[in-house]
């Protein structure tokens, strides 16, 4: 698990539902058993492991979307406004289906917020989803 459960507190405070991997699977699970829970139960995956989104456009899928941090601190206390900013900007993306790089390249000013359709990356069908997994 590469996020802090502190992220749990942060975003339903921001009006998400929202669970850690450590509360709902087996932490020694797989990349591909937490995408596959995530996509069953209508999850978005959080994460700073950038092999997410590789399983995400290799799998073929539209679900589960996934909004990942490219940072080396990936605490709430340094990115919480770049995050909120991110799911709020590019919800209705996250809940059709889609990759949400969010890139600190600069601290805020020259963040990138980068949302890959799925369809783009696949040509199945979209879901629909409304709930945050954390890993």
């Amino acid at each position: 698990m590469n996020l802090s459960p502190d992220w749990v507190a942060v975003l339903e405070r921001h009006g998400w539902e929202v669970v850690h991997w450590s509360n709902v699977g087996d932490p020694r699970a797989t990349d591909s058993q937490i995408m596959a829970w995530a996509n069953a139960t209508g999850h978005v995956v959080f994460t700073h492991d950038l092999g997410f989104g590789a399983l995400l456009a290799a799998g073929g899928d539209q679900a589960p979307s996934v909004i990942q941090v490219r940072t080396q601190d990936v605490t709430p206390g340094h990115l919480e406004p770049l995050v909120v900013a991110a799911l709020r900007d590019h919800e209705v993306a996250l809940n059709e289906g889609a990759l949400v790089s969010v890139d600190e390249s600069r601290r805020e000013k020259n963040a990138r917020l980068i949302a890959t359709p799925l369809s783009l990356l696949t040509a199945n069908t979209v879901a629909r989803l409304g709930r945050w997994t954390l890993n």
